[in-house]
Parts: C-alpha cells; sequence; structure tokens
C-alpha cells in the first residue's frame, strides 16, 4: 500500500509510469534509515499555540542563541505556548535565513542540533523547509556550476530568449540570473533572488532529496514542517508557474512519506496568495495539514483602522470549516510583511489603499510585485503590527488597546494560533535594523539583548503591559475546550463595530461568545449574547453589555472557569 500510493502521486508529477515506479524503488531504498522515527501527537487542542520566532532573535554576550532563547521561555513563557517554530536555522547566505546553504546542518552562530533537541524537550518545534530554492553557495549549484552529474540536472536551465510573461512574479526583480558555468555562460531559474536559485523537480533526484531532508527534520524533533514559498514548487512554460497540479502532488507524497516514517508529523503550507489559491492547499484532506490564514492581517488591520468589523465580519462568515484533521493556522504578524494580494476579492482597490496609506503615514514601507505587463502591485506592506494600527501622533493606550484587540480577535477563531515573538514582546518599527540593512521586512526582525529586554518586562513599559496580557489571554485560552481548533464557530452580526463570534466545543465545555469592539467609542450590545462570566475581566455580563474603546469580552456560557 505505501509504495503504490507513492507511485500514483509520482504519476501526476512525472507522467510516466516507469519513471514513477524507478523513483519509488529509489525513495524505498533511501528512507529505510528512517524506520522507527517515535509518532507524534497529531491532535490539536485549546492548548495549543506557536511562537514564531529567529533562532537569533534574543542575544547574550558569549552564548548562542538557541539556548538564550530556551532559557528565556522556560522562565518567561513557560506553557502558555506550546509550540516554537525555529524560522531557518540552517547556515545560510541572504534573505535572513531563507537561502540555505545546507538543509542538514544547524547555523553554528545559533547552536547544534543537540541546543535544538533540547528545546523540543519542553516545546513541540517547527522547522522550515526551504526546498523551492537553495543558496547559489551550495554545494549542489557549487557542482551544478562545475557541470556535474547529477547536479547539473537540479537546476532550471532557462532560455532567455522565451517568453516569460505568464509567470507569477512574487518580486520586482529579474526572473532569470546568468551565471558562469564549465560550459559557458547558463541563465538559470531565480523566482526571488539571483541568490536563491530554484530547484528542479523534473529530476528525481532532488524530489528524493528534499524528501530525506523533510525525514531528517521529523526525526529531529518536527512537529510540524513548515514548507516555504511552495506554490512556486513546479515550473510549466506558458502558465503562471503556480499551484500547478505537480506542487499539489508532491505535497500530497511527502505527507504520505511521513504518514509512513513519523506519522503524526504534520505539515503547513506557506502561500501568500488570494485565499481561493490558499485553502487549496487542503486538497480532499490529503494535503496539507494546516494552512496559513492570510487575508487575517490585513483584514483586522482594516477593521481597526476604520473602526468598522464589516468586512472581517462578512469574510469569516463565509469561511467553511476545514475537514477533520486539517485547520487554519491563524497569525497577524510574521518575520514577513502583511501581504496585501489575499484580500483580492475581499477589499476594493480603495479599501486596500487605506491600508498601503497607513503603513506609509505609520512608518513603514510598501513592497511591490511586478505584473508582468511593465506594471506593479503592492504585495506586502513592512511595518511592525502595533505600529500598523496607529500613526505616531495617537496616544500609548489607543495604539495597546487597538493592538491588544487585534491580538485576541487572532486567539479567539477557530484554527490553531501563531503568535510572532516580536508581538508577544510587544516590540515597535525598527528602523535602524531596515535602514543599516536596506533591507525593509528588518523593520520587524529585531534582534534584542536578553537582558535589555528583562529589564523592561520588569519596569512599567510598554512591552511589560503588552507581555504581561498577551500571556494572560493565552493561559485563559488554553483551559477552554470552545477554543480547541476543531471547536464549532458560528459568527454573529450584532453591530458593525463589534467582531462577534461564538465557538462551542464539540465535547465537554461551555460555549464563549467572543465580543471585540473594533472602534474608538463604546458600544452598548444587546440581544443574542447568554449570560455569563467574561473571562478576561472576571465580571458576570447579562443582559446589555457593554464595550468599552477597543474592549474584547470572552463570555463563557455553560462551562466552568478554570
Amino acid at each position: 500500500m505505501r509504495k503504490q500510493l507513492w507511485i500514483e502521486h509520482l504519476q501526476t508529477i512525472y507522467g510516466a509510469p516507469a519513471l514513477a515506479r524507478e523513483t519509488a524503488d529509489r525513495m524505498e531504498k533511501a528512507f529505510s534509515a528512517f524506520e522507527g522515527i517515535p509518532p507524534r501527537e497529531s491532535r490539536l487542542t485549546e492548548k495549543d499555540a506557536i511562537l514564531i520566532t529567529y533562532g537569533d532573535t534574543l542575544t547574550a554576550p558569549g552564548r548562542k542563541g538557541i539556548p538564550v532563547l530556551h532559557d528565556f521561555l522556560k522562565a518567561r513563557v513557560g506553557s502558555a505556548v506550546s509550540t516554537v517554530h525555529l524560522l531557518p536555522m540552517f547556515p545560510y547566505t541572504s534573505d535572513d535565513g531563507f537561502s540555505v546553504v545546507d538543509y542538514l546542518a544547524v547555523n553554528p552562530e545559533l547552536g547544534t542540533w543537540e541546543d535544538v533537541k533540547s528545546l523540543a524537550r519542553d516545546y513541540g518545534m517547527m522547522y522550515d523547509a526551504v526546498i523551492n530554492h537553495i543558496s547559489r553557495s551550495s554545494e549542489w549549484f557549487q557542482r551544478y556550476l562545475r557541470c556535474e552529474a547529477p547536479y547539473r540536472d537540479y537546476f532550471i536551465t532557462a532560455d532567455p530568449e522565451a517568453d516569460y510573461s505568464t509567470v507569477t512574479r512574487p518580486r520586482a526583480l529579474p526572473l532569470l540570473t546568468r551565471v558562469r558555468t564549465a560550459e559557458g555562460d547558463k541563465y538559470v531559474w531565480t523566482t526571488f533572488s539571483e541568490d536563491q536559485i530554484d530547484l528542479n523537480y523534473r529530476c528525481p533526484d532532488v524530489l528524493i532529496e528534499m524528501l530525506r531532508v523533510l525525514l531528517t527534520y521529523a526525526g529531529n524533533g518536527a512537529r510540524f514542517i513548515r514548507l516555504d514559498a511552495i506554490g512556486f514548487l513546479w515550473k510549466e512554460m506558458g502558465t503562471a508557474c503556480m499551484h500547478l497540479p505537480q506542487t499539489h502532488a508532491f505535497i500530497r507524497l511527502a505527507r504520505a512519506v511521513l504518514e509512513d516514517y513519523a506519522p503524526g508529523t504534520m505539515l503547513i503550507t506557506e502561500t501568500n496568495v488570494p485565499h481561493k489559491d490558499n485553502i487549496s492547499y487542503f486538497g480532499q484532506g490529503d494535503e496539507a495539514h494546516l494552512v496559513y490564514q492570510f487575508p487575517l492581517p490585513p483584514l483586522v488591520m482594516f477593521s481597526l483602522l476604520t473602526g468598522n468589523a464589516s468586512r472581517l465580519t462578512e469574510w469569516a462568515a463565509a469561511l467553511n470549516a476545514p475537514a477533520p484533521g486539517t485547520a487554519y493556522f491563524n497569525f497577524l504578524s510574521s518575520h514577513d510583511g502583511i501581504g496585501v494580494r489575499p484580500t483580492e476579492g475581499i477589499l476594493t482597490p480603495q479599501e486596500r489603499q487605506v491600508l498601503v496609506d497607513a503603513a506609509l503615514r505609520n512608518g513603514g514601507a510598501v513592497s511591490y510585485k511586478d505584473n508582468g505587463d511593465g506594471t506593479r502591485s503592492p504585495y506586502e506592506l513592512n511595518i511592525n503590527y502595533q505600529d500598523a494600527l496607529a500613526s505616531p501622533e495617537e496616544s500609548d493606550d489607543t495604539r495597546i488597546a487597538r493592538f491588544l484587540a487585534a491580538e485576541t480577535i487572532l486567539l479567539s477563531l477557530q484554527g490553531l494560533p501563531g503568535i510572532y515573538i516580536h508581538s508577544l514582546l510587544g516590540s515597535r518599527n525598527d528602523y535602524y535594523g531596515a535602514s543599516v540593512s536596506g533591507i525593509p521586512r528588518r523593520i520587524n526582525r529585531e534582534k534584542l539583548d536578553v537582558r535589555q529586554l528583562e529589564k523592561a518586562l520588569d519596569g512599567e513599559t510598554g512591552r511589560r503591559r503588552i507581555f504581561d496580557e498577551m500571556l494572560r489571554r493565552l493561559r485563559i485560552r488554553r483551559e477552554q475546550p470552545a477554543f480547541a481548533p476543531d471547536a464549532a464557530q458560528e459568527i454573529l452580526r450584532l453591530d458593525r463595530r463589534v467582531f462577534a463570534l461564538r465557538r462551542t466545543p464539540k465535547g465537554a465545555g461551555g460555549s464563549v461568545t467572543v465580543l471585540i469592539n473594533v472602534s474608538g467609542e463604546p458600544v452598548t450590545l444587546r440581544g443574542d449574547i447568554p449570560a455569563g462570566p467574561d473571562l478576561l475581566s472576571d465580571t458576570p455580563a447579562a443582559g446589555a453589555v457593554r464595550l468599552d474603546r477597543y474592549a474584547c469580552k470572552w463570555i463563557l456560557s455553560g462551562g466552568k472557569k478554570p
């Protein structure tokens, strides 16, 4: 059964039955060393929440980044989060880790595999699989330049005279890069930059190598594996080279291999694209276990900037619950910017411009994509999420209140929440990092001296206000079965200024009615609101409910407070 399923997926990828069978035979031989990887818990519960971080976001003189992070989490965060997503922790040459030199080594500046596995003893782990491309400094590409077999087939040698106008371009950079090889100059496919060389999955050696990488991550403690930029994996001339059937078949194959050798390991796909394309990566419940909820960050931002939750409410009400065993991965902020494209078909061009104008007004920048016809469109907003919600002249109280309202929306929705470390720590725009590097995304990738951070968390600071309250809400959330990823969700339409929903667990436990005022004015609600304690304020709610500006309530009915 194992090999037959592999062959089915391989036939979709390669089209040739004989090649599919030969590749499956080679896979079985290559993966024999992975027999016996211990199974992992695959059921997600209300106790699951993921912290997203680089391995060196927290620093200390003379120490490696991962042990510093581990000590901080044990001392300050504890069980408020269940899992740590370590962004690319491998040796790299550019793009803050996303131009990987060696997939199987830990960057020595961060630590060792033993440090990673030590962290994995206290937390679940998510590792990045940056498998669309590899650094031009990698051994694989250097051997391509020397025209050695089989590496001469590991990359896509392209014709510079061909028509690439249909190809989706995430960045306004050249698609092809000229390189000098032992056989003369050639052009290779480089979707993201000249230092990130796309891999050629038409070559079975590449496919087998990358599946072996995924199994290595599972064997080294990964509960989740994030497939970075996976939508670009397969290239076919005359198409957009995005979301092609071969890409979906590769994900199904990867899932099948993991289920065979490392059961319980979950795949999460990263595809910063419009919603319909994004959720296609659930497949028929046989592809990704989780997909990023990319429309959420810009829609929450739009709601809090305008004081109107209508667009967010309409979008959330139209969401279909994913198949059993799958879930949305909800997030607001990450190492990347706030994607604009996912709002296509949800916000009008004028409404998207509200986001662009706010990002520029509030100290951020805007990155653009090349449309292939000589025009550009906003691709993402490069700004810290807290700063995205308030202009510099607004008060700290207003900015923090909006930010906590945004994060409470994240914590309330059906799915698994992911909290970026700079959101948990109450960070602001890092103008210095963005300016010195010339990399707009570094405005939200600041490295923090852990000693200075702890002083701020022990003082009367905005960092402490946000950190303490985020931890408190995470701990309240993890005690309520209504916040399990698969608990039912009903979107309520009570007032355009209020984002409201009700979560109801499948088994024991009470339902939680969520009320979040996205506006700067008080709102009084009457109607479909059951009586019960507000878990956030520890006060009763009954009859008419008053929400102060940016106030949040989790009203429990039929259950018990922890």
